[in-house]
């Protein structure tokens, strides 16, 4: 029997559910075997063991971190999350936190998340990914 595959707009949503219950092995049965993550300028965090084990650490780090979608676009095997995190790094109250938003933009490949990349909530990136309110 075939193994059913979630459409990449369900993919996504699982992998930010994982993200915001901190479960880093489900994040990992998410990933393809050479899942990059992508973090704005940063160099890319490549392989499915590699991002595990940082997710692990990130988890554990920052137990309160969640995303919040505000909205989601999907185009083919592309799906685009506009939205803002609590909990994060950045270690503002979550009021201030509140207000900073970005895009995550996932690209998915045969029903796992081949990569994840957080890039600027611009106008022309809100355009670009069909995330614009209109």
């Amino acid at each position: 029997m075939e193994e059913r595959r979630l459409p990449p707009r369900a993919v996504t949503i699982a992998f930010i559910d994982c993200i915001n219950r901190g479960d880093a092995e489900a994040l990992g049965r998410l990933m393809s075997e050479d899942h990059s993550l992508y973090v704005f300028d940063e160099p890319p965090v490549t392989g499915r063991t590699r991002n595990v084990e940082a997710w692990h650490g990130y988890a554990s780090s920052f137990p309160n971190y969640v995303i919040h979608p505000h909205r989601v676009a999907a185009h083919g095997s592309r799906v685009a999350v506009l939205g803002h995190t609590t909990g994060s790094h950045l270690g503002l109250p979550d009021p201030e936190e509140e207000k900073l938003t970005l895009i995550w933009v996932a690209d998915v490949e045969g029903g796992a998340i081949r990569s994840w990349r957080l890039i600027e909530d611009t106008g022309q990136n809100r355009t670009r990914l069909g995330l614009d309110l209109a």
